[in-house]
């Protein structure tokens, strides 16, 4: 298991303020008991002693400590200034032009510009952005047997699963026909595959009526995290081969770079 910095620095200062405590007791023992070794007093020496690692942790919580923790909540400053700035930006621009009509969600057109301002503005402060491309399992066989209308009420009920796991500041788009991406940013591999796993889950449990019959669906996903250096389409590209990949292990799973 490895420690951040700040962890370790903060174990040296609580070793240090432990330290100085057990000096200060045997200072006080000393000089409740009168011992004195040499001429010295022992009380004089272990308070000086006592004394010394008191300014070693002042000096450990002044120069270490608290610049990381500083240095911490400056950027988690930028970052919620930074998200509620392109929160503010994507609620200008015109709906109807972003919107997919049918789900409600944003269009392909909005994801692009979406992309293309995220990666200008987290590469800025140097933070990771996720993209997870979803594609409805033989979607093409429900509308061929139950017709366009249970087809789309498939893609309203996905859409809203999409919207229940995902986060306020993630941008989540369907870009056509049954495709459907979440663009996330500040986030890991990890929570990314969680996020999507959850959300393949939620597809699998769905139950849409057509009458007398109950359909269920599966959806796959493809993930990647951005290097820093790509451009939005090779992102792009990286998450579509993984759902490729996907498709190609037997549908219904998530697939990550």
């Amino acid at each position: 298991m490895r420690f951040h910095k700040a962890e370790l620095f903060f174990f040296l200062l609580m070793g240090l303020v432990g330290l100085g405590g057990a000096f200060s007791w045997l200072a006080y023992s000393a000089a409740t008991g009168g011992a004195v070794v040499g001429g010295v007093d022992t009380a004089g020496k272990f308070a000086f002693m006592a004394a010394v690692l008191a300014a070693l942790s002042v000096v450990c919580g002044l120069f270490l400590i608290f610049p990381i923790m500083s240095r911490g909540l400056r950027e988690r400053g930028k970052l919620q200034k930074m998200t509620e700035s392109l929160s503010i930006r994507s609620q200008s621009l015109e709906h109807a032009a972003v919107t997919d009509g049918l789900t409600g969600m944003y269009n392909r057109r909005y994801f692009d510009d979406a992309l293309t301002e995220y990666l200008a503005a987290f590469g800025r402060i140097d933070k990771p952005i996720g993209m997870a491309i979803l594609d409805l399992d033989h979607f093409k066989a429900i509308n061929d047997s139950h017709g366009h209308d249970v087809g789309d009420e498939v893609l309203r009920q996905v859409a809203d699963c999409l919207q229940i796991f995902t986060r306020y500041h993630d941008v989540v788009a369907r870009l056509g026909g049954e495709e459907f991406a979440i663009l996330s940013p500040n986030i890991t591999e990890r929570q990314l595959y969680n996020l999507s796993d959850r959300i393949r889950q939620a597809v699998a449990e769905l139950n849409i009526r057509n009458g007398n019959v109950t359909l269920k669906v599966t959806v796959s996903a493809g993930l990647a995290i951005w290097n820093g250096s790509e451009s939005g389409e090779e992102l792009y590209r990286r998450a579509d081969k993984q759902l490729y990949e996907a498709k190609r292990q037997g549908r219904n799973r998530v697939c990550a770079a």
